[in-house]
């Protein structure tokens, strides 16, 4: 798994020809560095005196950032999977109409595997926009300046998956699968807009 590797392997491997890693595993990857960037943020105000009535709210909030993270550096490893069964499968042979057929129809299930991954790393995204919403607001304020990077990230991850949402949409015939899911993602995108721009306002109004 790429995460248990150097990270110079997985950026070597992500800047060559190869057809994975691609933006899909870049998008887990930024939304786990944001998830983590939150649990920073709990970590300096977990047993701080100054922030003693927010104790209990900080507990949650690490198990929540740690939970996605988590998830987050899973979804690097899933989505480089997913996309090496795609593109296995566009190398099915096409002579016969059996073949084609064949191939087709398992390009379509192929694509909708593909699409899922990202579509729940957008997801995880803006569960991390949501928790570094509730950093910067009840953090230790020497570390809201993290809460902001991990709110940018969020959102920058979250609109990364959508890329990659979209590709395959785009070509996955099924169009009740498309349209659903390509709704959600607009509403991911919108929430996770909306949380950016609360978040970084309150971030530069802490910095003072």
């Amino acid at each position: 798994m790429y995460v248990e590797k150097p990270m110079i392997i997985f950026l070597d491997k992500l800047a060559s020809r190869s057809p994975e890693p691609g933006g899909g595993s870049a998008s887990a990857l930024v939304g786990a560095v944001g998830a983590a960037l939150v649990s920073m943020v709990g970590n300096l105000t977990l047993g701080k005196e100054k922030y003693a009535d927010v104790q209990g709210q900080v507990e949650e909030l690490l198990k929540s950032s740690e939970k996605l993270r988590d998830e987050l550096q899973g979804l690097i490893q899933k989505d480089t999977e997913v996309y090496g069964d795609l593109s296995a499968v566009f190398k099915l042979p096409r002579q016969t109409d059996a073949e084609k057929a064949e191939r087709t129809a398992k390009i379509q299930d192929a694509l909708k595997k593909a699409t899922e991954v990202p579509f729940e790393i957008a997801e995880k995204c803006l569960e991390a926009a949501r928790l570094s919403e509730t950093a910067a607001d009840i953090g230790n304020v020497g570390a809201v300046s993290d809460a902001g990077v991990a709110v940018l990230f969020a959102e920058a991850a979250a609109q990364g998956a959508a890329l990659n949402v979209k590709i395959n949409v785009n070509s996955i015939e099924d169009k009740n699968f498309s349209e659903s899911k390509w709704a959600r993602i607009q509403e991911i995108l919108e929430e996770t807009a909306s949380l950016r721009e609360k978040v970084v306002k309150v971030t530069y109004e802490k910095l003072g």
